[in-house]
């Protein structure tokens, strides 16, 4: 897997976010991210608490929110499809900066951005402040089976080889005097894929020969990720658990 292969979104630092094992965030993101999509959508005041605690968990983990306004365009699918929303949708109409729009619609354009947002935003603080290495150990404590952590790590650490490879073809283009301009100019291209494809074949071949040749099993050895303790687990369920507060009263207002 490369022990010292990280991904670019990470940022090494000593803040108390980074201290807490890898299992422990997981836990914590991802049951702050369904009791964002449990929400009912009409409780618009619930989607602004989620962000206030969002942003605090990034400040205590020092991630700028430079790095996070970069993670936003991850979302960008997500904002065109909310956009058309309050136009396809039928029923009652409001008028919104002298346009009529749907009022379902709309509050369904918003119910989307707000939870793609708040879940992008949290995946990006899980992401700066934790290592590929550190998630696939937390993945090991949580049982994730290792077969399958064996494919997530090969294919971070060889994802970089394949985009290498990529781009020293793209030169090997450009200094043939390759330019080209439309579709109709995509030969090049659609070859040069299908000669990716048998490279990175054949690379993955040779390095299966290789582990095989050096006792490989099937499975990647043990990291030998320490548990989590009790304080661990006390700091890592804050969020978690000012989520559920929330959660529970825009359920309580929304009766």
């Amino acid at each position: 897997m490369g022990a010292g292969h990280t991904h670019a979104l990470y940022r090494d630092g000593r803040s108390p976010l980074h201290r807490l094992p890898p299992q422990v965030k997981l836990v914590a993101a991802l049951s702050f991210v369904l009791l964002v999509v449990a929400t009912p959508r009409t409780q618009l005041w619930a989607f602004g608490v989620y962000l206030v605690l969002v942003l605090a968990v990034a400040a205590v983990g020092r991630v700028p929110l430079r790095t996070l306004r970069t993670g936003l365009l991850l979302e960008t699918p997500f904002v065109l499809f909310a956009v058309l929303l309050p136009f396809l949708s039928r029923g009652a109409q409001v008028e919104v900066l002298g346009v009529s729009v749907s009022e379902t619609g709309l509050l369904a354009a918003f119910n989307v951005l707000a939870k793609a947002t708040l879940g992008t935003l949290t995946s990006m603080v899980l992401a700066s402040t934790t290592s590929i290495r550190d998630l696939l150990k937390g993945l090991e404590r949580l049982r994730v089976p290792r077969s399958l952590l064996a494919i997530a790590g090969f294919m971070v650490r060889y994802l970089d080889v394949v985009v290498g490879e990529m781009q020293r073809m793209r030169v090997a283009r450009a200094a043939r005097g390759y330019d080209p301009r439309s579709l109709l100019q995509a030969r090049a291209v659609a070859a040069s894929a299908g000669a990716l494809f048998v490279r990175s074949y054949e690379r993955g071949e040779r390095v299966y020969l290789a582990m095989v040749s050096r006792g490989w099993t099937g499975a990647m050895p043990d990291l030998g990720t320490p548990a989590a303790t009790a304080a661990d687990w006390a700091r890592g369920v804050v969020l978690p658990v000012a989520g559920a507060a929330v959660c529970t009263a825009a359920w309580v207002a929304a009766r």
